[in-house]
């Protein structure tokens, strides 16, 4: 094979594409709030879900109840986790109520709360996928969250939902219990838009190949599929021989041609196939 050409790119470049990539995500997060959410009284968990919940009761400024929450919890987490957020993160934090502020009186795009959670699903899950590609966050709750799971023990991922289910509790409280399970939609499509915008629909399938003819099978797929083989060292449970298992990564488009090869030369042979969600490498995208 040729050599490639190394297409690193040079730090400064790299860290200013993650500034932009900070910079326009927090700004798709605040337009979707002021358009879907904050009319439709959608309070999806997190700081801006609380921030919903206090301009629909005291009429306070959702941007203004956004940075009143976020840079003490961003100094807290400094402080207390002794951890290095790093500038990134507080750019998010600040930034994105700015932008909140900025498209504060733009017009509704529905006033349908079903479309608004549905598509302020998307717009903040777009936002945020963006942002954790810059590799920072938007502060806020997640910071809180950290701080609780250090302190009392609870798991990262309870911590969320217990913070964003009070939230949402709330919602239901003040509003309505529509409102509420209004936000859960909304908090269910953010969570499925993130993992879109981090792996994309690129799904690959994982093969996990036991077969009595595996070199027959390895040059198939190597010469015949051009994909990469692992031969894995394995033993049979009941036989205890050792069964050696070849293991593929393949596109989508590929996996119909991998089973037919595979069943051609061996119609025995054990066939494991798993989703892989996100391939990085030497025929596949690179990190």
């Amino acid at each position: 094979m040729g050599k490639k050409r190394d297409k690193t790119l040079h730090p400064t470049i790299e860290t200013i594409i993650e500034y932009v990539y900070i910079l326009i995500g927090s700004a798709i997060v605040a337009v979707a709030f002021n358009l879907f959410l904050l009319p439709n009284r959608v309070a999806s968990g997190g700081v801006s879900g609380l921030s919903t919940i206090l301009h629909a009761t005291l009429g306070w400024q959702p941007a203004y109840v956004q940075w009143a929450f976020n840079i003490p919890l961003f100094i807290a987490g400094v402080v207390l986790l002794g951890r290095q957020f790093g500038v990134k993160t507080l750019v998010g934090t600040i930034f994105l109520p700015f932008v909140v502020y900025l498209t504060k009186d733009v017009e509704p795009a529905t006033h349908d709360p079903l479309l608004g959670s549905l598509f302020g699903g998307i717009g903040v899950g777009i936002g945020l996928g963006i942002v954790f590609r810059g590799k920072a966050s938007t502060g806020g709750t997640d910071l809180a969250a950290q701080i609780i799971h250090k302190y009392i023990g609870l798991s990262l991922g309870t911590c969320v939902i217990l913070i964003d289910g009070f939230i949402v509790l709330t919602a239901a409280i003040v509003f309505d219990i529509e409102r509420a399970l209004y936000a859960l939609i909304g908090l269910f499509v953010t969570s499925k838009t993130i993992d879109f915008v981090q792996v994309g629909f690129g799904y690959s399938k994982m093969a996990m190949i036991i077969t009595t003819k595996e070199e027959e099978v390895r040059a198939a797929i190597l010469h015949k599929i051009n994909r990469g083989v692992t031969k894995l060292s394995g033993f049979g449970g009941y036989t205890e021989h050792e069964r050696p298992v070849l293991m593929c990564v393949v596109e989508q488009t590929e996996f119909t041609k991998l089973k037919q090869l595979v069943k051609s030369i061996d119609p025995s042979a054990f066939v494991v196939v798993m989703d892989a969600a996100e391939v990085l490498g030497e025929g596949f995208k690179r990190a």
